[in-house]
C-alpha cells in the first residue's frame, strides 16, 4: 500500500509539473520560409556581434600564449587566472569553426588556430609523462590550484580543439596532437572492466583510487575525485567524436560505440533524466539533475550517433527527446521563458539561477527537437521562440553586448564578469552556429 501511495504522489507530482507548462499557443502561426529566415539573421547577428566580435581578437594573448579568459563586464582585461585546459581547447575549437564556418574571415583567424594548437601542444602537453596539464600558470608553470594532476575533462577538450584545428588547418602536427592524446587517455584511463574512463589520474597517469573512510570525499570543480561522472563522459563523446570525423581509428570507433551506449544507456534513464555521479562500476550516486546537461547530452548523443551510423537509432532518438521532454516538464520557466539550472527529477526546481550556457544549449536542442517532431508536436517551436526572446531581453548585454554568465529567473543580471576560466564562446557560438544553420535548412536554403 505504501509504494501505490508513494507511486501515486509521484504521478501526481508529475502531472502537476506538466501542468505548469501551458501549450503551445494555438494563435502562434506556423512557421514559414520567412520566419525561419528572420529568426536566422536574428541569430547570426548575435553569433557576430555577441560573441565572435567581443571574443576575438581581445582573447588572443600574444605576450604568454594561447588565449587570457578574463574579462569584465565593459570587456576590459581583468588579472589572469591562469590557463586552464579546458578554456584553451574550447577557444581552439571556436576558432577553428571560424575558418570552417565563415570563409570572409578565414585568413583573419587562421593564425589563432595556429596559436591555440602551439600553446596546447609546446605548453598544455607534458613533455615528461605525456597528457595535458589541467591549467598552468601564464608562465607555463605548476600551480597549487590547478596541481600537476591530470583531469580527462581538461585532456577532452584539447583533443576536441585539436581535432577541429586540423579540419581546419590541414596542419599535420594538429591531428598528431589530437592523436597522441587520445592514445595516452585510452592507455592510462581506460576502464577494461567496466567501460569508460577513470577521470582523476596522477601527473604520470595513474588514477586517483576512491578514498573516504570518513565518509567524506575530496571534490573538484567536475565532482568527487575518483569517481565517474556524467560531465566528463558526455564530453569525452563529445571530444572523440571530433576526431572520429578526421581519424576513423578501429580503437577509437570502439570507444565512441561503448561512450554512447554508456551515456545513453546508463548515465541517462527514464523519465529522461541523467545521475551525475557514478562509481567505477557506474553505480549511481544520488544527486541532483542538470536540465541543462540533459538538453545538451540530447544534441550529443544524437550528433555521436549520426556520425558513427549516418542516422541516430531508435534508442537514441528516444532518449534524446526524453532528456528535453523532462526538462520541458520540469526545469522549463513558464512564466519567463527559459531553463532553471537544477532540481531533483520528480519535483520543482531548486536552483532557479539561469546560466548562459543553458540557455543556448536549451536553444540548440529546442530547435533540434522541432526540426525533428515539429510536425507532430508545436510545442518545441513554441518554446524555442520564448528561449531565444529571454536570450535577447536578459543573457545578452545590450550596452557592452556579450552574455551574462548568470541572471536571475526574471532575468536580473547576478555576476558582471563577462569571461572566465569556465565560460569561452563555446556553448553560445556553438549553439548559434547550429541553430543557423538548421533554420536555414527548415527554411529550404540547404
Amino acid at each position: 500500500m505504501q509504494i501505490k501511495r508513494t507511486l501515486l504522489a509521484l504521478l501526481l507530482t508529475s502531472s502537476a509539473c506538466l501542468a505548469q507548462q501551458p501549450p503551445a499557443s494555438s494563435a502562434t502561426p506556423a512557421p514559414t520560409r520567412e520566419t525561419y529566415l528572420k529568426l536566422a539573421g536574428e541569430v547570426e547577428t548575435a553569433l557576430h556581434s555577441d560573441v565572435l566580435g567581443v571574443w576575438f581578437p581581445r582573447t588572443v594573448d600574444k605576450q604568454h600564449g594561447g588565449f587570457h579568459s578574463h574579462f569584465a563586464r565593459d570587456w576590459q582585461t581583468l588579472p589572469s587566472d591562469g590557463k586552464f585546459s579546458v578554456f584553451q581547447g574550447r577557444m581552439t575549437w571556436v576558432a577553428s569553426q571560424v575558418v570552417l564556418r565563415e570563409p570572409q574571415q578565414k585568413d583573419a583567424f587562421l593564425p589563432i588556430v595556429r596559436q591555440g594548437v602551439d600553446y596546447l601542444q609546446n605548453t598544455m602537453w607534458d613533455k615528461q609523462y605525456g597528457g595535458f596539464y589541467w591549467g598552468l600558470d601564464d608562465d607555463g608553470r605548476i600551480t597549487p590550484d590547478f596541481t600537476d594532476h591530470k583531469e580527462l575533462y581538461g585532456i577532452g577538450f584539447c583533443i576536441y580543439g585539436a581535432a577541429a584545428a586540423y579540419q581546419a588547418t590541414h596542419d599535420a602536427k594538429a591531428l598528431e596532437l589530437a592523436q597522441r592524446g587520445f592514445t595516452w587517455t585510452d592507455k592510462h584511463a581506460h576502464d577494461a572492466e567496466h567501460g569508460g574512463y577513470f577521470e582523476w589520474l596522477a601527473r604520470d597517469g595513474t588514477p586517483v583510487v576512491p578514498n573516504a573512510p570518513s565518509g567524506r570525499v575530496d571534490t573538484n570543480a567536475i565532482g568527487p575525485i575518483g569517481y565517474k561522472s556524467m560531465n566528463t563522459h558526455i564530453h569525452l563523446l563529445e571530444a572523440f567524436t571530433e576526431l572520429y570525423k578526421v581519424w576513423p581509428d578501429p580503437t577509437l570507433r570502439a570507444r565512441l560505440e561503448e561512450m554512447l551506449a554508456i551515456v545513453r544507456d546508463k548515465i541517462c534513464v527514464a523519465p529522461g533524466v541523467m545521475n551525475l555521479y557514478f562509481t567505477n562500476a557506474w553505480q549511481p550516486i544520488p544527486d541532483h539533475d542538470s536540465y541543462g546537461h540533459d538538453v545538451e547530452t540530447a544534441y550529443l548523443m544524437l550528433e555521436t550517433d549520426e556520425v558513427l551510423h549516418h542516422t541516430a537509432g531508435p534508442a537514441t532518438e528516444r532518449m534524446a527527446r526524453m532528456l528535453v521532454d523532462h526538462a520541458l516538464a520540469y526545469g522549463w520557466d513558464a512564466k519567463n521563458g527559459g531553463f532553471f539550472r537544477e532540481g531533483t527529477t520528480f519535483g520543482k526546481p531548486e536552483d532557479t539561477a539561469k546560466e548562459w550556457w543553458v540557455q543556448a544549449e536549451g536553444l540548440n536542442a529546442l530547435l533540434m527537437m522541432h526540426e525533428r517532431y515539429g510536425a507532430q508536436d508545436p510545442v518545441y517551436f513554441q518554446r524555442f521562440l520564448e528561449q531565444w526572446r529571454f536570450i535577447q531581453q536578459h543573457t545578452i548585454d545590450s550596452q557592452y553586448r556579450g552574455l551574462y554568465n548568470l541572471t536571475t529567473a526574471e532575468g536580473t543580471p547576478l555576476s558582471n564578469d563577462k569571461g572566465s576560466i569556465w565560460k569561452a564562446a563555446y556553448h553560445d557560438g556553438r549553439a548559434f552556429w547550429n541553430v543557423s544553420e538548421r533554420l536555414h535548412h527548415l527554411a529550404g536554403d540547404i
